[in-house]
């Protein structure tokens, strides 16, 4: 989308070099000094309304890659979760499965831990 201010811009400029023209073929110092500033002023207008335009394709792109970037991130902590669900499922399988061969070592196992967070949360006294 062109920006408003290149329109003018480009309007202002061609009629300040017509006005220029004619001001030389009259021999108008005048409407000559008159037609080169016009046209100054829309040169300026216009470059300012294509660095407008620049900056505004420019956010269009950043836009365009944060949502790229968010996409995939979104795709990748999926997976993560995905996986982790997995791995919990697998391992809960495999403790399950020793449990069940040697209960009595489980138990031994899980009080000996039981027994070194109490120290660890209570000390010694």
């Amino acid at each position: 989308m062109v920006d408003t201010d290149r329109i003018v811009g480009g309007a202002k400029e061609a009629l300040g070099k017509a006005q220029g023209t004619a001001g030389d073929f009259v021999g108008s110092n005048r409407d000559s000094v008159e037609g080169r500033v016009r046209d100054v002023q829309g040169q300026a207008q216009n470059a300012y309304g294509q660095v407008k335009d620049k900056a505004r394709d420019l956010a269009d792109k950043a836009s365009d890659y944060a949502g790229d970037a968010y996409g995939r991130a979104g795709d990748v902590a999926g997976d993560a979760y995905e996986r982790g669900g997995s791995y919990l499922r697998d391992g809960r399988a495999a403790v399950g499965a020793r449990v069940e061969e040697n209960p009595l070592v489980a138990l031994l196992i899980a009080g000996a831990v039981g027994y070194g967070i109490a120290l660890l949360f209570h000390g010694r006294r």
